[in-house]
Parts: structure tokens; C-alpha cells; sequence
């Protein structure tokens, strides 16, 4: 299951935490993931494409508990090993709306991560921006490192950097001038020692709102970002996370699905904003840009989603009339068929695997937890979620790890066929899954066997 190598047990914990708390953990999803291994080479191609300069789209489709977020952030750290930034943005009525670009890169600059920067990674890629730039300079043999306190020396190199900084954003500045300006702004507040100045114009740069207006007029910027002010910023951002090594950017626009959900002349905004962003991609406005949404398939083939706007469906067409096994991993659309028994069962016996790395008792994992007990368990909760296996992983994994594996590796006389019944209560459980479990408002008890 793993490419990359043993896990590391702080690794490995921060999964495990992540699965008893019921939740897709945030990283190290390669050392557990079942059936995606078929994607992996035509995603690593455009993840090269990005890398060297170019974009990249795919639209992935399945219903709930088909893996769209677990694939999500599973291609989200593939992006971070090959040296891009990633970021996730959950698409939502009220806090995220699609027609908003602004409120989507808002939502991208605080969700930006990279192979070592936590989100958001905004500022420390800036700062690393210009440092690139300095080191360019200095490299150049024009100038030399000015000593402390030569104020002339740094005074040339800032002149120098500056002038190298226009030229990098030259594009970008001839239509969003005031990304430029920003950038700017912020480096002489931070060699000032200004840092409210500083912090000020970064969040600015990041799409943030009530921005001090001192700050804003220090740099010679106004107002806030709008909407077509962000695909601006967008590009410049792509310059950016370029120069300073990070060659390109996988940005995920999850739960697309929710313009279904609103009012007839939002979502015809929302359908055609994404349709906007398709046509700039394929502009090549955008080079190093990697981008994924993720919907069901009532999105991409109802009438209140992409089939409302004809030209946004006939570039998200895909035929899904074959054998889903020969579903085409370069397709546009791609297609997570979501799990069975069989696949169930895989998952758990990575995990319990997974487990007995950090466990104290591993031997007495492996032997109470076999793969028979394994299966017997998924199709537990299965049952307990009116046979529907597809909304089941999410459960399943939470059950296997809080209430069965963290169990026997605690108490040594604890034998999960014997003291353990499964139990699910509709606290515990999202919508969809009590809808599953729908026919009793009761608790549902299971005895497994």
C-alpha cells in the first residue's frame, strides 16, 4: 500500500487518530488506500504536465462514501511529493459559493499547503518568493551581500530585487496591477520592520476583507478583491509558488455538487464561473495549475447541474456506458465506483496492519483481529446501514479502530467475538448514513458472529 517507503509512526498515529474520530485524515492516506492504484499513472502524468508548465482538469464523480474526498487528498499528497502546492476547497452556499471567484481564492490561499508548510503556507511561500529573487541577484555576480549596517548595499539590492520582481509578473501586472503592487508593498513594510503593515498586505494578497486601509494605501492598492480580480491573483500566485520551486499548483474544488441546491440564478452564475475557469485553463492562462472538482453523479448528469449549462456538459461529457473496469483513467471524468464486501475487507486489513506498527500488543491484534473477523465485521456494519456498502467505510473504519482495535491492544482478556456487539446510534452518524440505516429510530444492535 505504501509507495513511499515504512511509515513513520508519528505518521501512522496521525491516521489512526484521524479514523477514530471518524474523519479522512489529512495526510499519509497512501498507507491505507484500496483500489486507486489504477489512476496512479495517468495522475502522475499531469501532475508532470503541471510540473513543466502546463494544466491539467479532471472532474471526479461518485455518490457518498465513494472516496471523493479520501481520493482528493490521496492526490493531494502525490502533488506535494513532486514538489506542487495543493489546496482543498469545499464548495458551499453560504461560506464558499463557486460564482464568487474571490471567495474561492480567499478560501485557496488559506487552505494552501506545501510539502512543508502547513496551510496556510501563503506568507512562508512569499518569503521564500523573495529570497529566491535575492539569491538570483547575488548568484548574478552584479552585486555582493551587503554587510550589516551597509545601507547603500542593501538599499541597491532591494532596487535590484524589485526590478527582477516586475519582470517576473510583468503578465500578471498588465491585467491585476495590483498584485504586483501588494507584493511590493510588503517587502518594504517587512525590511521597515513594519509588521502590521506586513501581515496586513499578505492577508490582503490572500483575498482577506477589512483590510486596514492604512496598509492598503502604503502600497498603493484599493478596495477588496473581486471577482474577476481573482483569476488575476491566480496567476499571479501560479508565478509565485513557480520561482520559488514549486513548479505548479493542485487545486481541489470539492462538493460541487451543492449548486444543485440553490437559487435558479445562482446556480447558472456558479455553472458558468466554473465554465469561465475551464476556458482560461485551456487559454493557457494558467500554467502549472491542476485542477480537480468533485460531484455526484447527479451533478454532472441532472438537470439542476452541469446539464444546465450546454457548453459546460459538453466539456465535462464522458461515456459511462462500458464496464466501469474499463473506465479510462484519462478521461475526464473519473469514476470512483465506491466499495464492496471484497474492498471492505481489503480496507480493513490495511489498517489493521497499519495499526500494529503503533500498537503495544501487535501480535494480539493480528491474532484476535484475523481476516475472518474482519469480514465479519464489515458485513456488520453493512447491515446496520440497510446493506448499503457504499456508505459504509467511514463507519466501518471508525468502529474497527475506537471500538474494536484500541480494545484489544488495551485489555488482554478482550475478544472482540465475544465482548463485543456492534452498536449504531444516529448521534454518531452523518445524514446519509441514517438514512441508510432508516426503519428503526431505535438503536441497532448487531451480535456479530
Amino acid at each position: 500500500m505504501n509507495a513511499t517507503g515504512p511509515a513513520s509512526a508519528v505518521r501512522t498515529r496521525e491516521v489512526v487518530d484521524a479514523l477514530r474520530r471518524g474523519t479522512v485524515p489529512q495526510s499519509g492516506l497512501d498507507l491505507f488506500a484500496v483500489g486507486l492504484e489504477r489512476f496512479e499513472t495517468a495522475l502522475d502524468d499531469d501532475l508532470a504536465t503541471a510540473a513543466r508548465g502546463g494544466a491539467a482538469f479532471h472532474a471526479v464523480r461518485g455518490e457518498y462514501g465513494s472516496g471523493k474526498t479520501f481520493f482528493a487528498r490521496w492526490l493531494a499528497e502525490r502533488a506535494k511529493r513532486a514538489g506542487l502546492a495543493a489546496a482543498e476547497v469545499q464548495i458551499s452556499e453560504t461560506e464558499t459559493p463557486l460564482h464568487r471567484l474571490e471567495t474561492v481564492y480567499r478560501r485557496l490561499t488559506e487552505r494552501l499547503t506545501t510539502a512543508t508548510h502547513r496551510p496556510s503556507a501563503l506568507r512562508a511561500v512569499v518569503d521564500s518568493w523573495f529570497y529566491t529573487l535575492e539569491e538570483e541577484i547575488l548568484d548574478g555576480g552584479e552585486l555582493d551581500e551587503p554587510d550589516e549596517g551597509d545601507e547603500d548595499g542593501q538599499a541597491a539590492l532591494d532596487t535590484a530585487v524589485e526590478a527582477l520582481m516586475e519582470r517576473r509578473l510583468a503578465d500578471v501586472a498588465r491585467t491585476t496591477p495590483a498584485f504586483a503592487a501588494a507584493l511590493r508593498g510588503y517587502r518594504r513594510a517587512t525590511a521597515a520592520g513594519d509588521t502590521a503593515t506586513a501581515e496586513a498586505l499578505i492577508a490582503w494578497l490572500g483575498g482577506q476583507k477589512s483590510v486596514a486601509a492604512s496598509a492598503r494605501r502604503a502600497a498603493g492598492v484599493r478596495g477588496d478583491l473581486d471577482h474577476f480580480g481573482a483569476l488575476g491573483f491566480l496567476q499571479g500566485l501560479l508565478t509565485v509558488l513557480r520561482d520559488c520551486g514549486h513548479p505548479g499548483l493542485l487545486l481541489v474544488l470539492d462538493e460541487i455538487e451543492t449548486l444543485q441546491r440553490v437559487r435558479g440564478d445562482v446556480r447558472e452564475k456558479g455553472l458558468n464561473a466554473l465554465r469561465q475557469l475551464l476556458d482560461e485553463i485551456d487559454a493557457g492562462r494558467f500554467p502549472g495549475l491542476f485542477l480537480v472538482i468533485t460531484g455526484t453523479p447527479a451533478f454532472y448528469d441532472g438537470q439542476q447541474g452541469a446539464q444546465r449549462l450546454p457548453p459546460l456538459a459538453q466539456r465535462l461529457a464522458t461515456d459511462f456506458t462500458t464496464d466501469p473496469r474499463f473506465d479510462s483513467p484519462r478521461a475526464v471524468q473519473l469514476r470512483l465506483t465506491g466499495f464492496d464486501l471484497e474492498r471492505l475487507g481489503e480496507l480493513g486489513r490495511a489498517v489493521r496492519d497499519l495499526y500494529r506498527g503503533v500498537a503495544r500488543h501487535p501480535g494480539r491484534v493480528a491474532e484476535r483481529v484475523d481476516d475472518a473477523y474482519l469480514g465479519e465485521l464489515a458485513t456488520a456494519v453493512t447491515g446496520g446501514l440497510g446493506g448499503n456498502t457504499g456508505v459504509a467505510p467511514r463507519v466501518f473504519l471508525r468502529k474497527l479502530v475506537a471500538d474494536v482495535l484500541d480494545r484489544v491492544d488495551e485489555f488482554a482478556d478482550f475478544d472482540p467475538r465475544r465482548h463485543y456487539a456492534l452498536t449504531l446510534t444516529p448521534s454518531e452518524l452523518t445524514e446519509t448514513e441514517r438514512n441508510a440505516a432508516a426503519g428503526s429510530a431505535d438503536d441497532v444492535e448487531l451480535e456479530l458472529p
